[in-house]
């Protein structure tokens, strides 16, 4: 940074009061300066003295004004955008602004592609009435920001291209002016990249997001996260009174759940604020505030390992509202997600949604968010090996596990023993955390082919009871699970899922969605040897269960679209004797609940009102819509797997002298 050295004739004597403040020195210059030319190879080095208002910049003759630029910024109006002009639009003057998307040169005649967010639009050279525009229009490249004026023709007919919503007409170029220049190469085509045969690597795409974000695809998902999210607002507004309340960032840690981004405090030195995982406890107090209807598009953060469908921060449609029974909420979350999906994606969805209890869900699909878009479901059929010699069944059995089985159509011809037993299927139960994967194949005379063991285990009366239960026929294969319920249902809905998209069972015409109801109030957790809440600790037990809450069902419910949750809430506590009741369950104490707690239990003392509410992933339901692989295809500037901005390389490390103003310091200032 250049060095400004000032000298002052006359002493300057300011108040007192204003002795530490910055004083601000402002240097005039010529309103206008000569225009400095833009160079397009070389770097410009430029020599300022501050004693003088000149500036000598030092550039080539050939360098000079090339293309016209000027090296002074420039703010040029454009009449009309690349993408809405049409026949209607024959025979009118335009200038259009935008980059040169595709750029050939076809019978002495210049073509250029111009887009913008619009759209694209053909625009041609004339080399005998405007040879100056032709001569710039060539020496142009792709991604050069340009502003075009000319004359709206219709295109020959031979050249109409119907598969451009602007393939009937072309701007005639009369002017070109450059705004700007492509100084490096591009890392990707912007214009192709969308049909390359080799995807461009998302790390690349990630580094560049800005050019990334150029492409169609990309810029028609952050066009529709914002269709969605102002549909929403409206609909909550204008429909149903909601009232949009911002909640605070810096907050105090909570530590139930994901880990917490903390954020040291200077004023006050050795405390810290958390960074919110929701606006939870805020939302709720905003109910005891009297404020009927509050809703808040939430961004969030939590500090856990991420898979490919989570962020360390992430943006979520957060909901509570006061005096709403059940019904009433889900009837309120079904209308407006009928309406996303109608007027986004022209679907109409089922009124009312289906609905499924946890443990139907549990028992049939193994899974608290089931695609109902096929049939697979599994089947316990503990009772049938009841008293089996088959070791691996019995041993399970023994110590009060789980049998269960899934059939699948067809599936003996389709998967060789070996497959069964080294292959990619067996491979995917040993991950999902099975010792192996017992299998028995339907022959095409009814008999059982497998493992000899367990096909010499079934006498008859088992084996048609096992036929009967799986509805298994001719050339059908049985899989088997057997343990601990709960692992064993992670392995057969991991299965099922895989099978059913190698074997094209998915329709993916429909649209599966319903609601989950019925929770469990707790889990239980063998890493900490307690009991957890499912949901969270606010949740509102079922007023039946109220005499056993260790074991009660929730007032919660989970929407779920093609087997993803997009949506979660329930009914809150809002009594504080409750509230003590299930931090004791969770091994909270009464001090350690007023430590954490104490200002929601308060405010439950002041006359907290029966509510409720819910949470969306705003981003899972935007991936969802736009039908795009990661929720980072459609947020504008995601973070990696690992938890890295790639293109501005957060987090990083920081000036030593902001760790010495929060009283930290690093290892390597510790040892030096």
């Amino acid at each position: 940074m250049a060095a400004l050295s000032l000298t002052l004739s006359t002493p300057l004597h300011f108040p007192k009061s204003l002795r530490s403040l910055p004083l601000l020195v402002l240097l005039r210059r010529p309103l206008s300066p000569p225009p400095m030319p833009l160079l397009r190879r070389r770097p410009i080095s430029i020599t300022r003295s501050f004693s003088s208002t000149s500036a000598t910049t030092s550039v080539s003759d050939t360098e000079k004004a090339k293309f016209g630029v000027k090296e002074r910024l420039e703010w040029v109006t454009r009449t009309a955008l690349c993408g809405e002009l049409g026949e209607g639009d024959v025979g009118r003057r335009v200038r259009l602004c935008g980059w040169v998307g595709l750029h050939r040169v076809h019978g002495g005649l210049t073509f250029i592609n111009l887009r913008d967010h619009s759209g694209t639009v053909q625009a041609t050279t004339l080399p005998d009435k405007f040879p100056h525009a032709h001569d710039m229009a060539n020496e142009l490249r792709l991604e050069y920001v340009v502003a075009l004026e000319g004359l709206v023709r219709l295109r020959p007919s031979e050249s109409v291209n119907e598969l451009m919503k602007t393939g009937k007409i072309e701007v005639a170029v009369e002017h070109v002016q450059v705004l700007n220049v492509v100084r490096s190469k591009l890392p990707f085509l912007v214009t192709t990249s969308n049909e390359a045969k080799d995807a461009v690597k998302e790390e690349i795409r990630l580094r560049y997001r800005c050019l990334d974000l150029r492409r169609h695809q990309m810029n028609s998902n952050i066009l529709l996260r914002h269709k969605v999210v102002k549909l929403i607002r409206r609909y909550l507004e204008d429909a149903h009174n909601f009232v949009e309340i911002e909640t605070p960032i810096l907050c105090r840690s909570t530590p139930e759940g994901a880990r917490d981004y903390l954020v040291p405090s200077r004023i006050q030195p050795g405390t810290f604020y958390a960074l919110p995982q929701s606006p939870q406890l805020y939302k709720q107090m905003l109910m005891v505030s009297g404020f009927d209807k509050y809703y808040q598009i939430a961004r969030c953060f939590r500090d856990e390992d991420l898979r490919a469908d989570r962020q360390p921060e992430f943006t979520q449609l957060d909901m509570e509202l006061a005096f709403v029974p059940l019904e009433e909420m889900l009837k309120l979350n079904e209308d407006l997600i009928r309406k996303v999906f109608l007027e986004v994606k022209g679907v109409e969805l089922p009124n009312p949604f289906p609905r499924l209890t946890y443990a139907e869900a549990m028992s049939r699909f193994g899974s608290d968010r089931p695609d109902l878009r096929f049939d697979l479901e599994l089947k316990d059929v503990s009772d049938v090996f009841l008293n089996t010699e088959f070791k691996v069944f019995a041993d399970s059995l023994a110590i009060g596990g789980i049998v269960k089985a899934l059939c699948v159509p067809s599936g003996a011809n389709v998967y060789s023993n070996t497959a069964l037993k080294k292959g990619d299927i067996h491979n995917l139960a040993i991950r999902s955390g099975a010792k192996g994967l017992p299998f028995l194949k339907v022959s095409n005379d009814g008999g059982l082919e497998g493992p000899p063991a367990l096909v010499s285990s079934l006498g008859p009366a088992q084996k048609e009871n096992l036929l009967s239960r799986c509805s298994a026929a001719a050339g059908d294969l049985i899989l088997f699970a057997a343990g601990d319920l709960k692992a064993v249902n992670r392995t057969l809905d991991q299965l099922r899922v895989w099978l059913a998209h190698q074997l094209g069972l998915v329709d993916l015409s429909r649209h599966s969605i319903l609601w989950v109801t019925d929770f469990p109030m707790f889990e239980w957790s063998d890493s900490e040897q307690r009991l957890e809440a499912l949901h969270h600790p606010f949740t509102a037990p079922n007023p039946e269960d109220m005499e056993d809450l260790p074991s009660a069902r929730a007032l919660a419910y989970d929407m779920v679209y093609n087997g993803v949750e997009i949506g979660g809430g329930s009914l809150r506590i809002y009594k504080r004797k409750v509230q003590e009741r299930v931090f004791e369950i969770l091994g909270i104490s009464t001090v350690q609940a007023e430590a954490k707690f104490g200002y929601l239990l308060e405010a439950f003392d002041m006359g907290a009102p029966p509510h409720g509410g819910i949470a969306y992933g705003l981003d899972r339901l935007v991936m969802l819509l736009a039908g795009a692989n990661s929720i980072r295809d459609v947020i504008a500037f995601p973070k990696t797997t690992t938890a890295q901005c790639a293109l501005t390389h957060a987090p990083s490390q920081v000036d030593p002298q902001q760790l010495r103003d929060l009283a930290f310091s690093t290892d390597t200032q510790q040892q030096e």
